[in-house]
């Protein structure tokens, strides 16, 4: 399962329209399973998914279970097969009875969980997700991640995933390709960007008194100051010198220390892949 991130407009969801032959690129090449994906081949189309969380396959006037079983046709699964998996899918996801009601009266939920299942009644071997949580509650979110999690590891699909929640990244994928500017900005393992916003702490401060912001910055990077408030980036190592150093020194009544964002962390890399550029 791999985490596939940039800003706005760096070209997440056409990466993911040129894999699965949606669109035909301008220049390069690309190969999944083998296929070339634009060529559209019968036999690469049945191989792979995509589920698109503003777009939907289900068909809005009809129960789910219409649009599941005309899907079954569209791929060519046998009965059986189809009931199982089917049976299977629903059960974890706990969409029995929504099945058997017309989407259009289904919740978001509800019907992102059933887009799922119409998405893996053929048993893709590649699974392409954009955004499928999007406009999800939190329960919601959990609740799909967790699926995501119970499939890949019951039937071993590759899954190339793009949120802009960072806990469906962090939840779900040990591998992040970030992109910025059309290249690659950063490919490997998801701890490496927490190990390197480890270096470095959050410290929220708040004072009895005003205090100078000259002062402050002897300690680290001052990010906010208002004179009764102040917010600091500071380096790991010697941080407890230092906020022993900041109490002493200053009219502190209360403060906190907290990890850099992951979301921090992968603008970092954004913004380094864009000076270099």
């Amino acid at each position: 399962m791999v985490g596939f991130l940039g800003p706005n407009g760096a070209g997440k969801t056409t990466t993911l329209k040129m894999l699965s032959g949606i669109l035909f690129p301008s220049d390069g090449s690309a190969s999944v399973l083998g296929f070339q994906p634009w060529e559209r081949r019968k036999a690469f189309k049945k191989q792979f998914s995509i589920v698109m969380g503003q777009k939907s396959q289900l068909w809005w006037d009809l129960p789910a279970n219409e649009s599941l079983y005309l899907n079954k046709h569209i791929y060519e699964v046998e009965d059986r097969v189809y009931e199982h998996t089917v049976a299977e899918l629903a059960e974890p996801l706990d969409v029995k009875e929504p099945l058997k009601v017309q989407v259009r009266r289904l919740s978001l939920g509800e019907r992102m969980k059933l887009e799922l299942i119409a998405s893996l009644l053929h048993r893709p071997r590649v699974l392409f997700l954009d955004e499928p949580t999007i406009g999800l509650d939190v329960i919601s979110q959990r609740n799909i991640r967790e699926f995501l999690k119970y499939y890949n590891a019951q039937h071993r699909t590759t899954v190339l995933l793009t949120s802009h929640y960072m806990n469906d990244i962090e939840d779900l994928c040990k591998r992040t390709l970030i992109i910025s500017g059309g290249q690659v900005a950063y490919d490997g393992d998801l701890t490496r960007i927490h190990s390197l916003l480890d270096r470095k702490k959050i410290m929220k401060l708040k004072f009895a008194d005003a205090c100078s912001e000259h002062r402050l910055r002897q300690f680290g990077i001052v990010r906010e100051f208002n004179g009764m408030e102040a917010v600091l980036e500071v380096e790991k190592s010697g941080l407890k010198e230092r906020s022993q150093q900041i109490l002493h020194e200053s009219p502190v009544i209360d403060f906190t220390i907290e990890n850099i964002s992951i979301e921090e962390g992968i603008s970092m890399v954004y913004q380094k892949k864009e000076d270099a550029v």
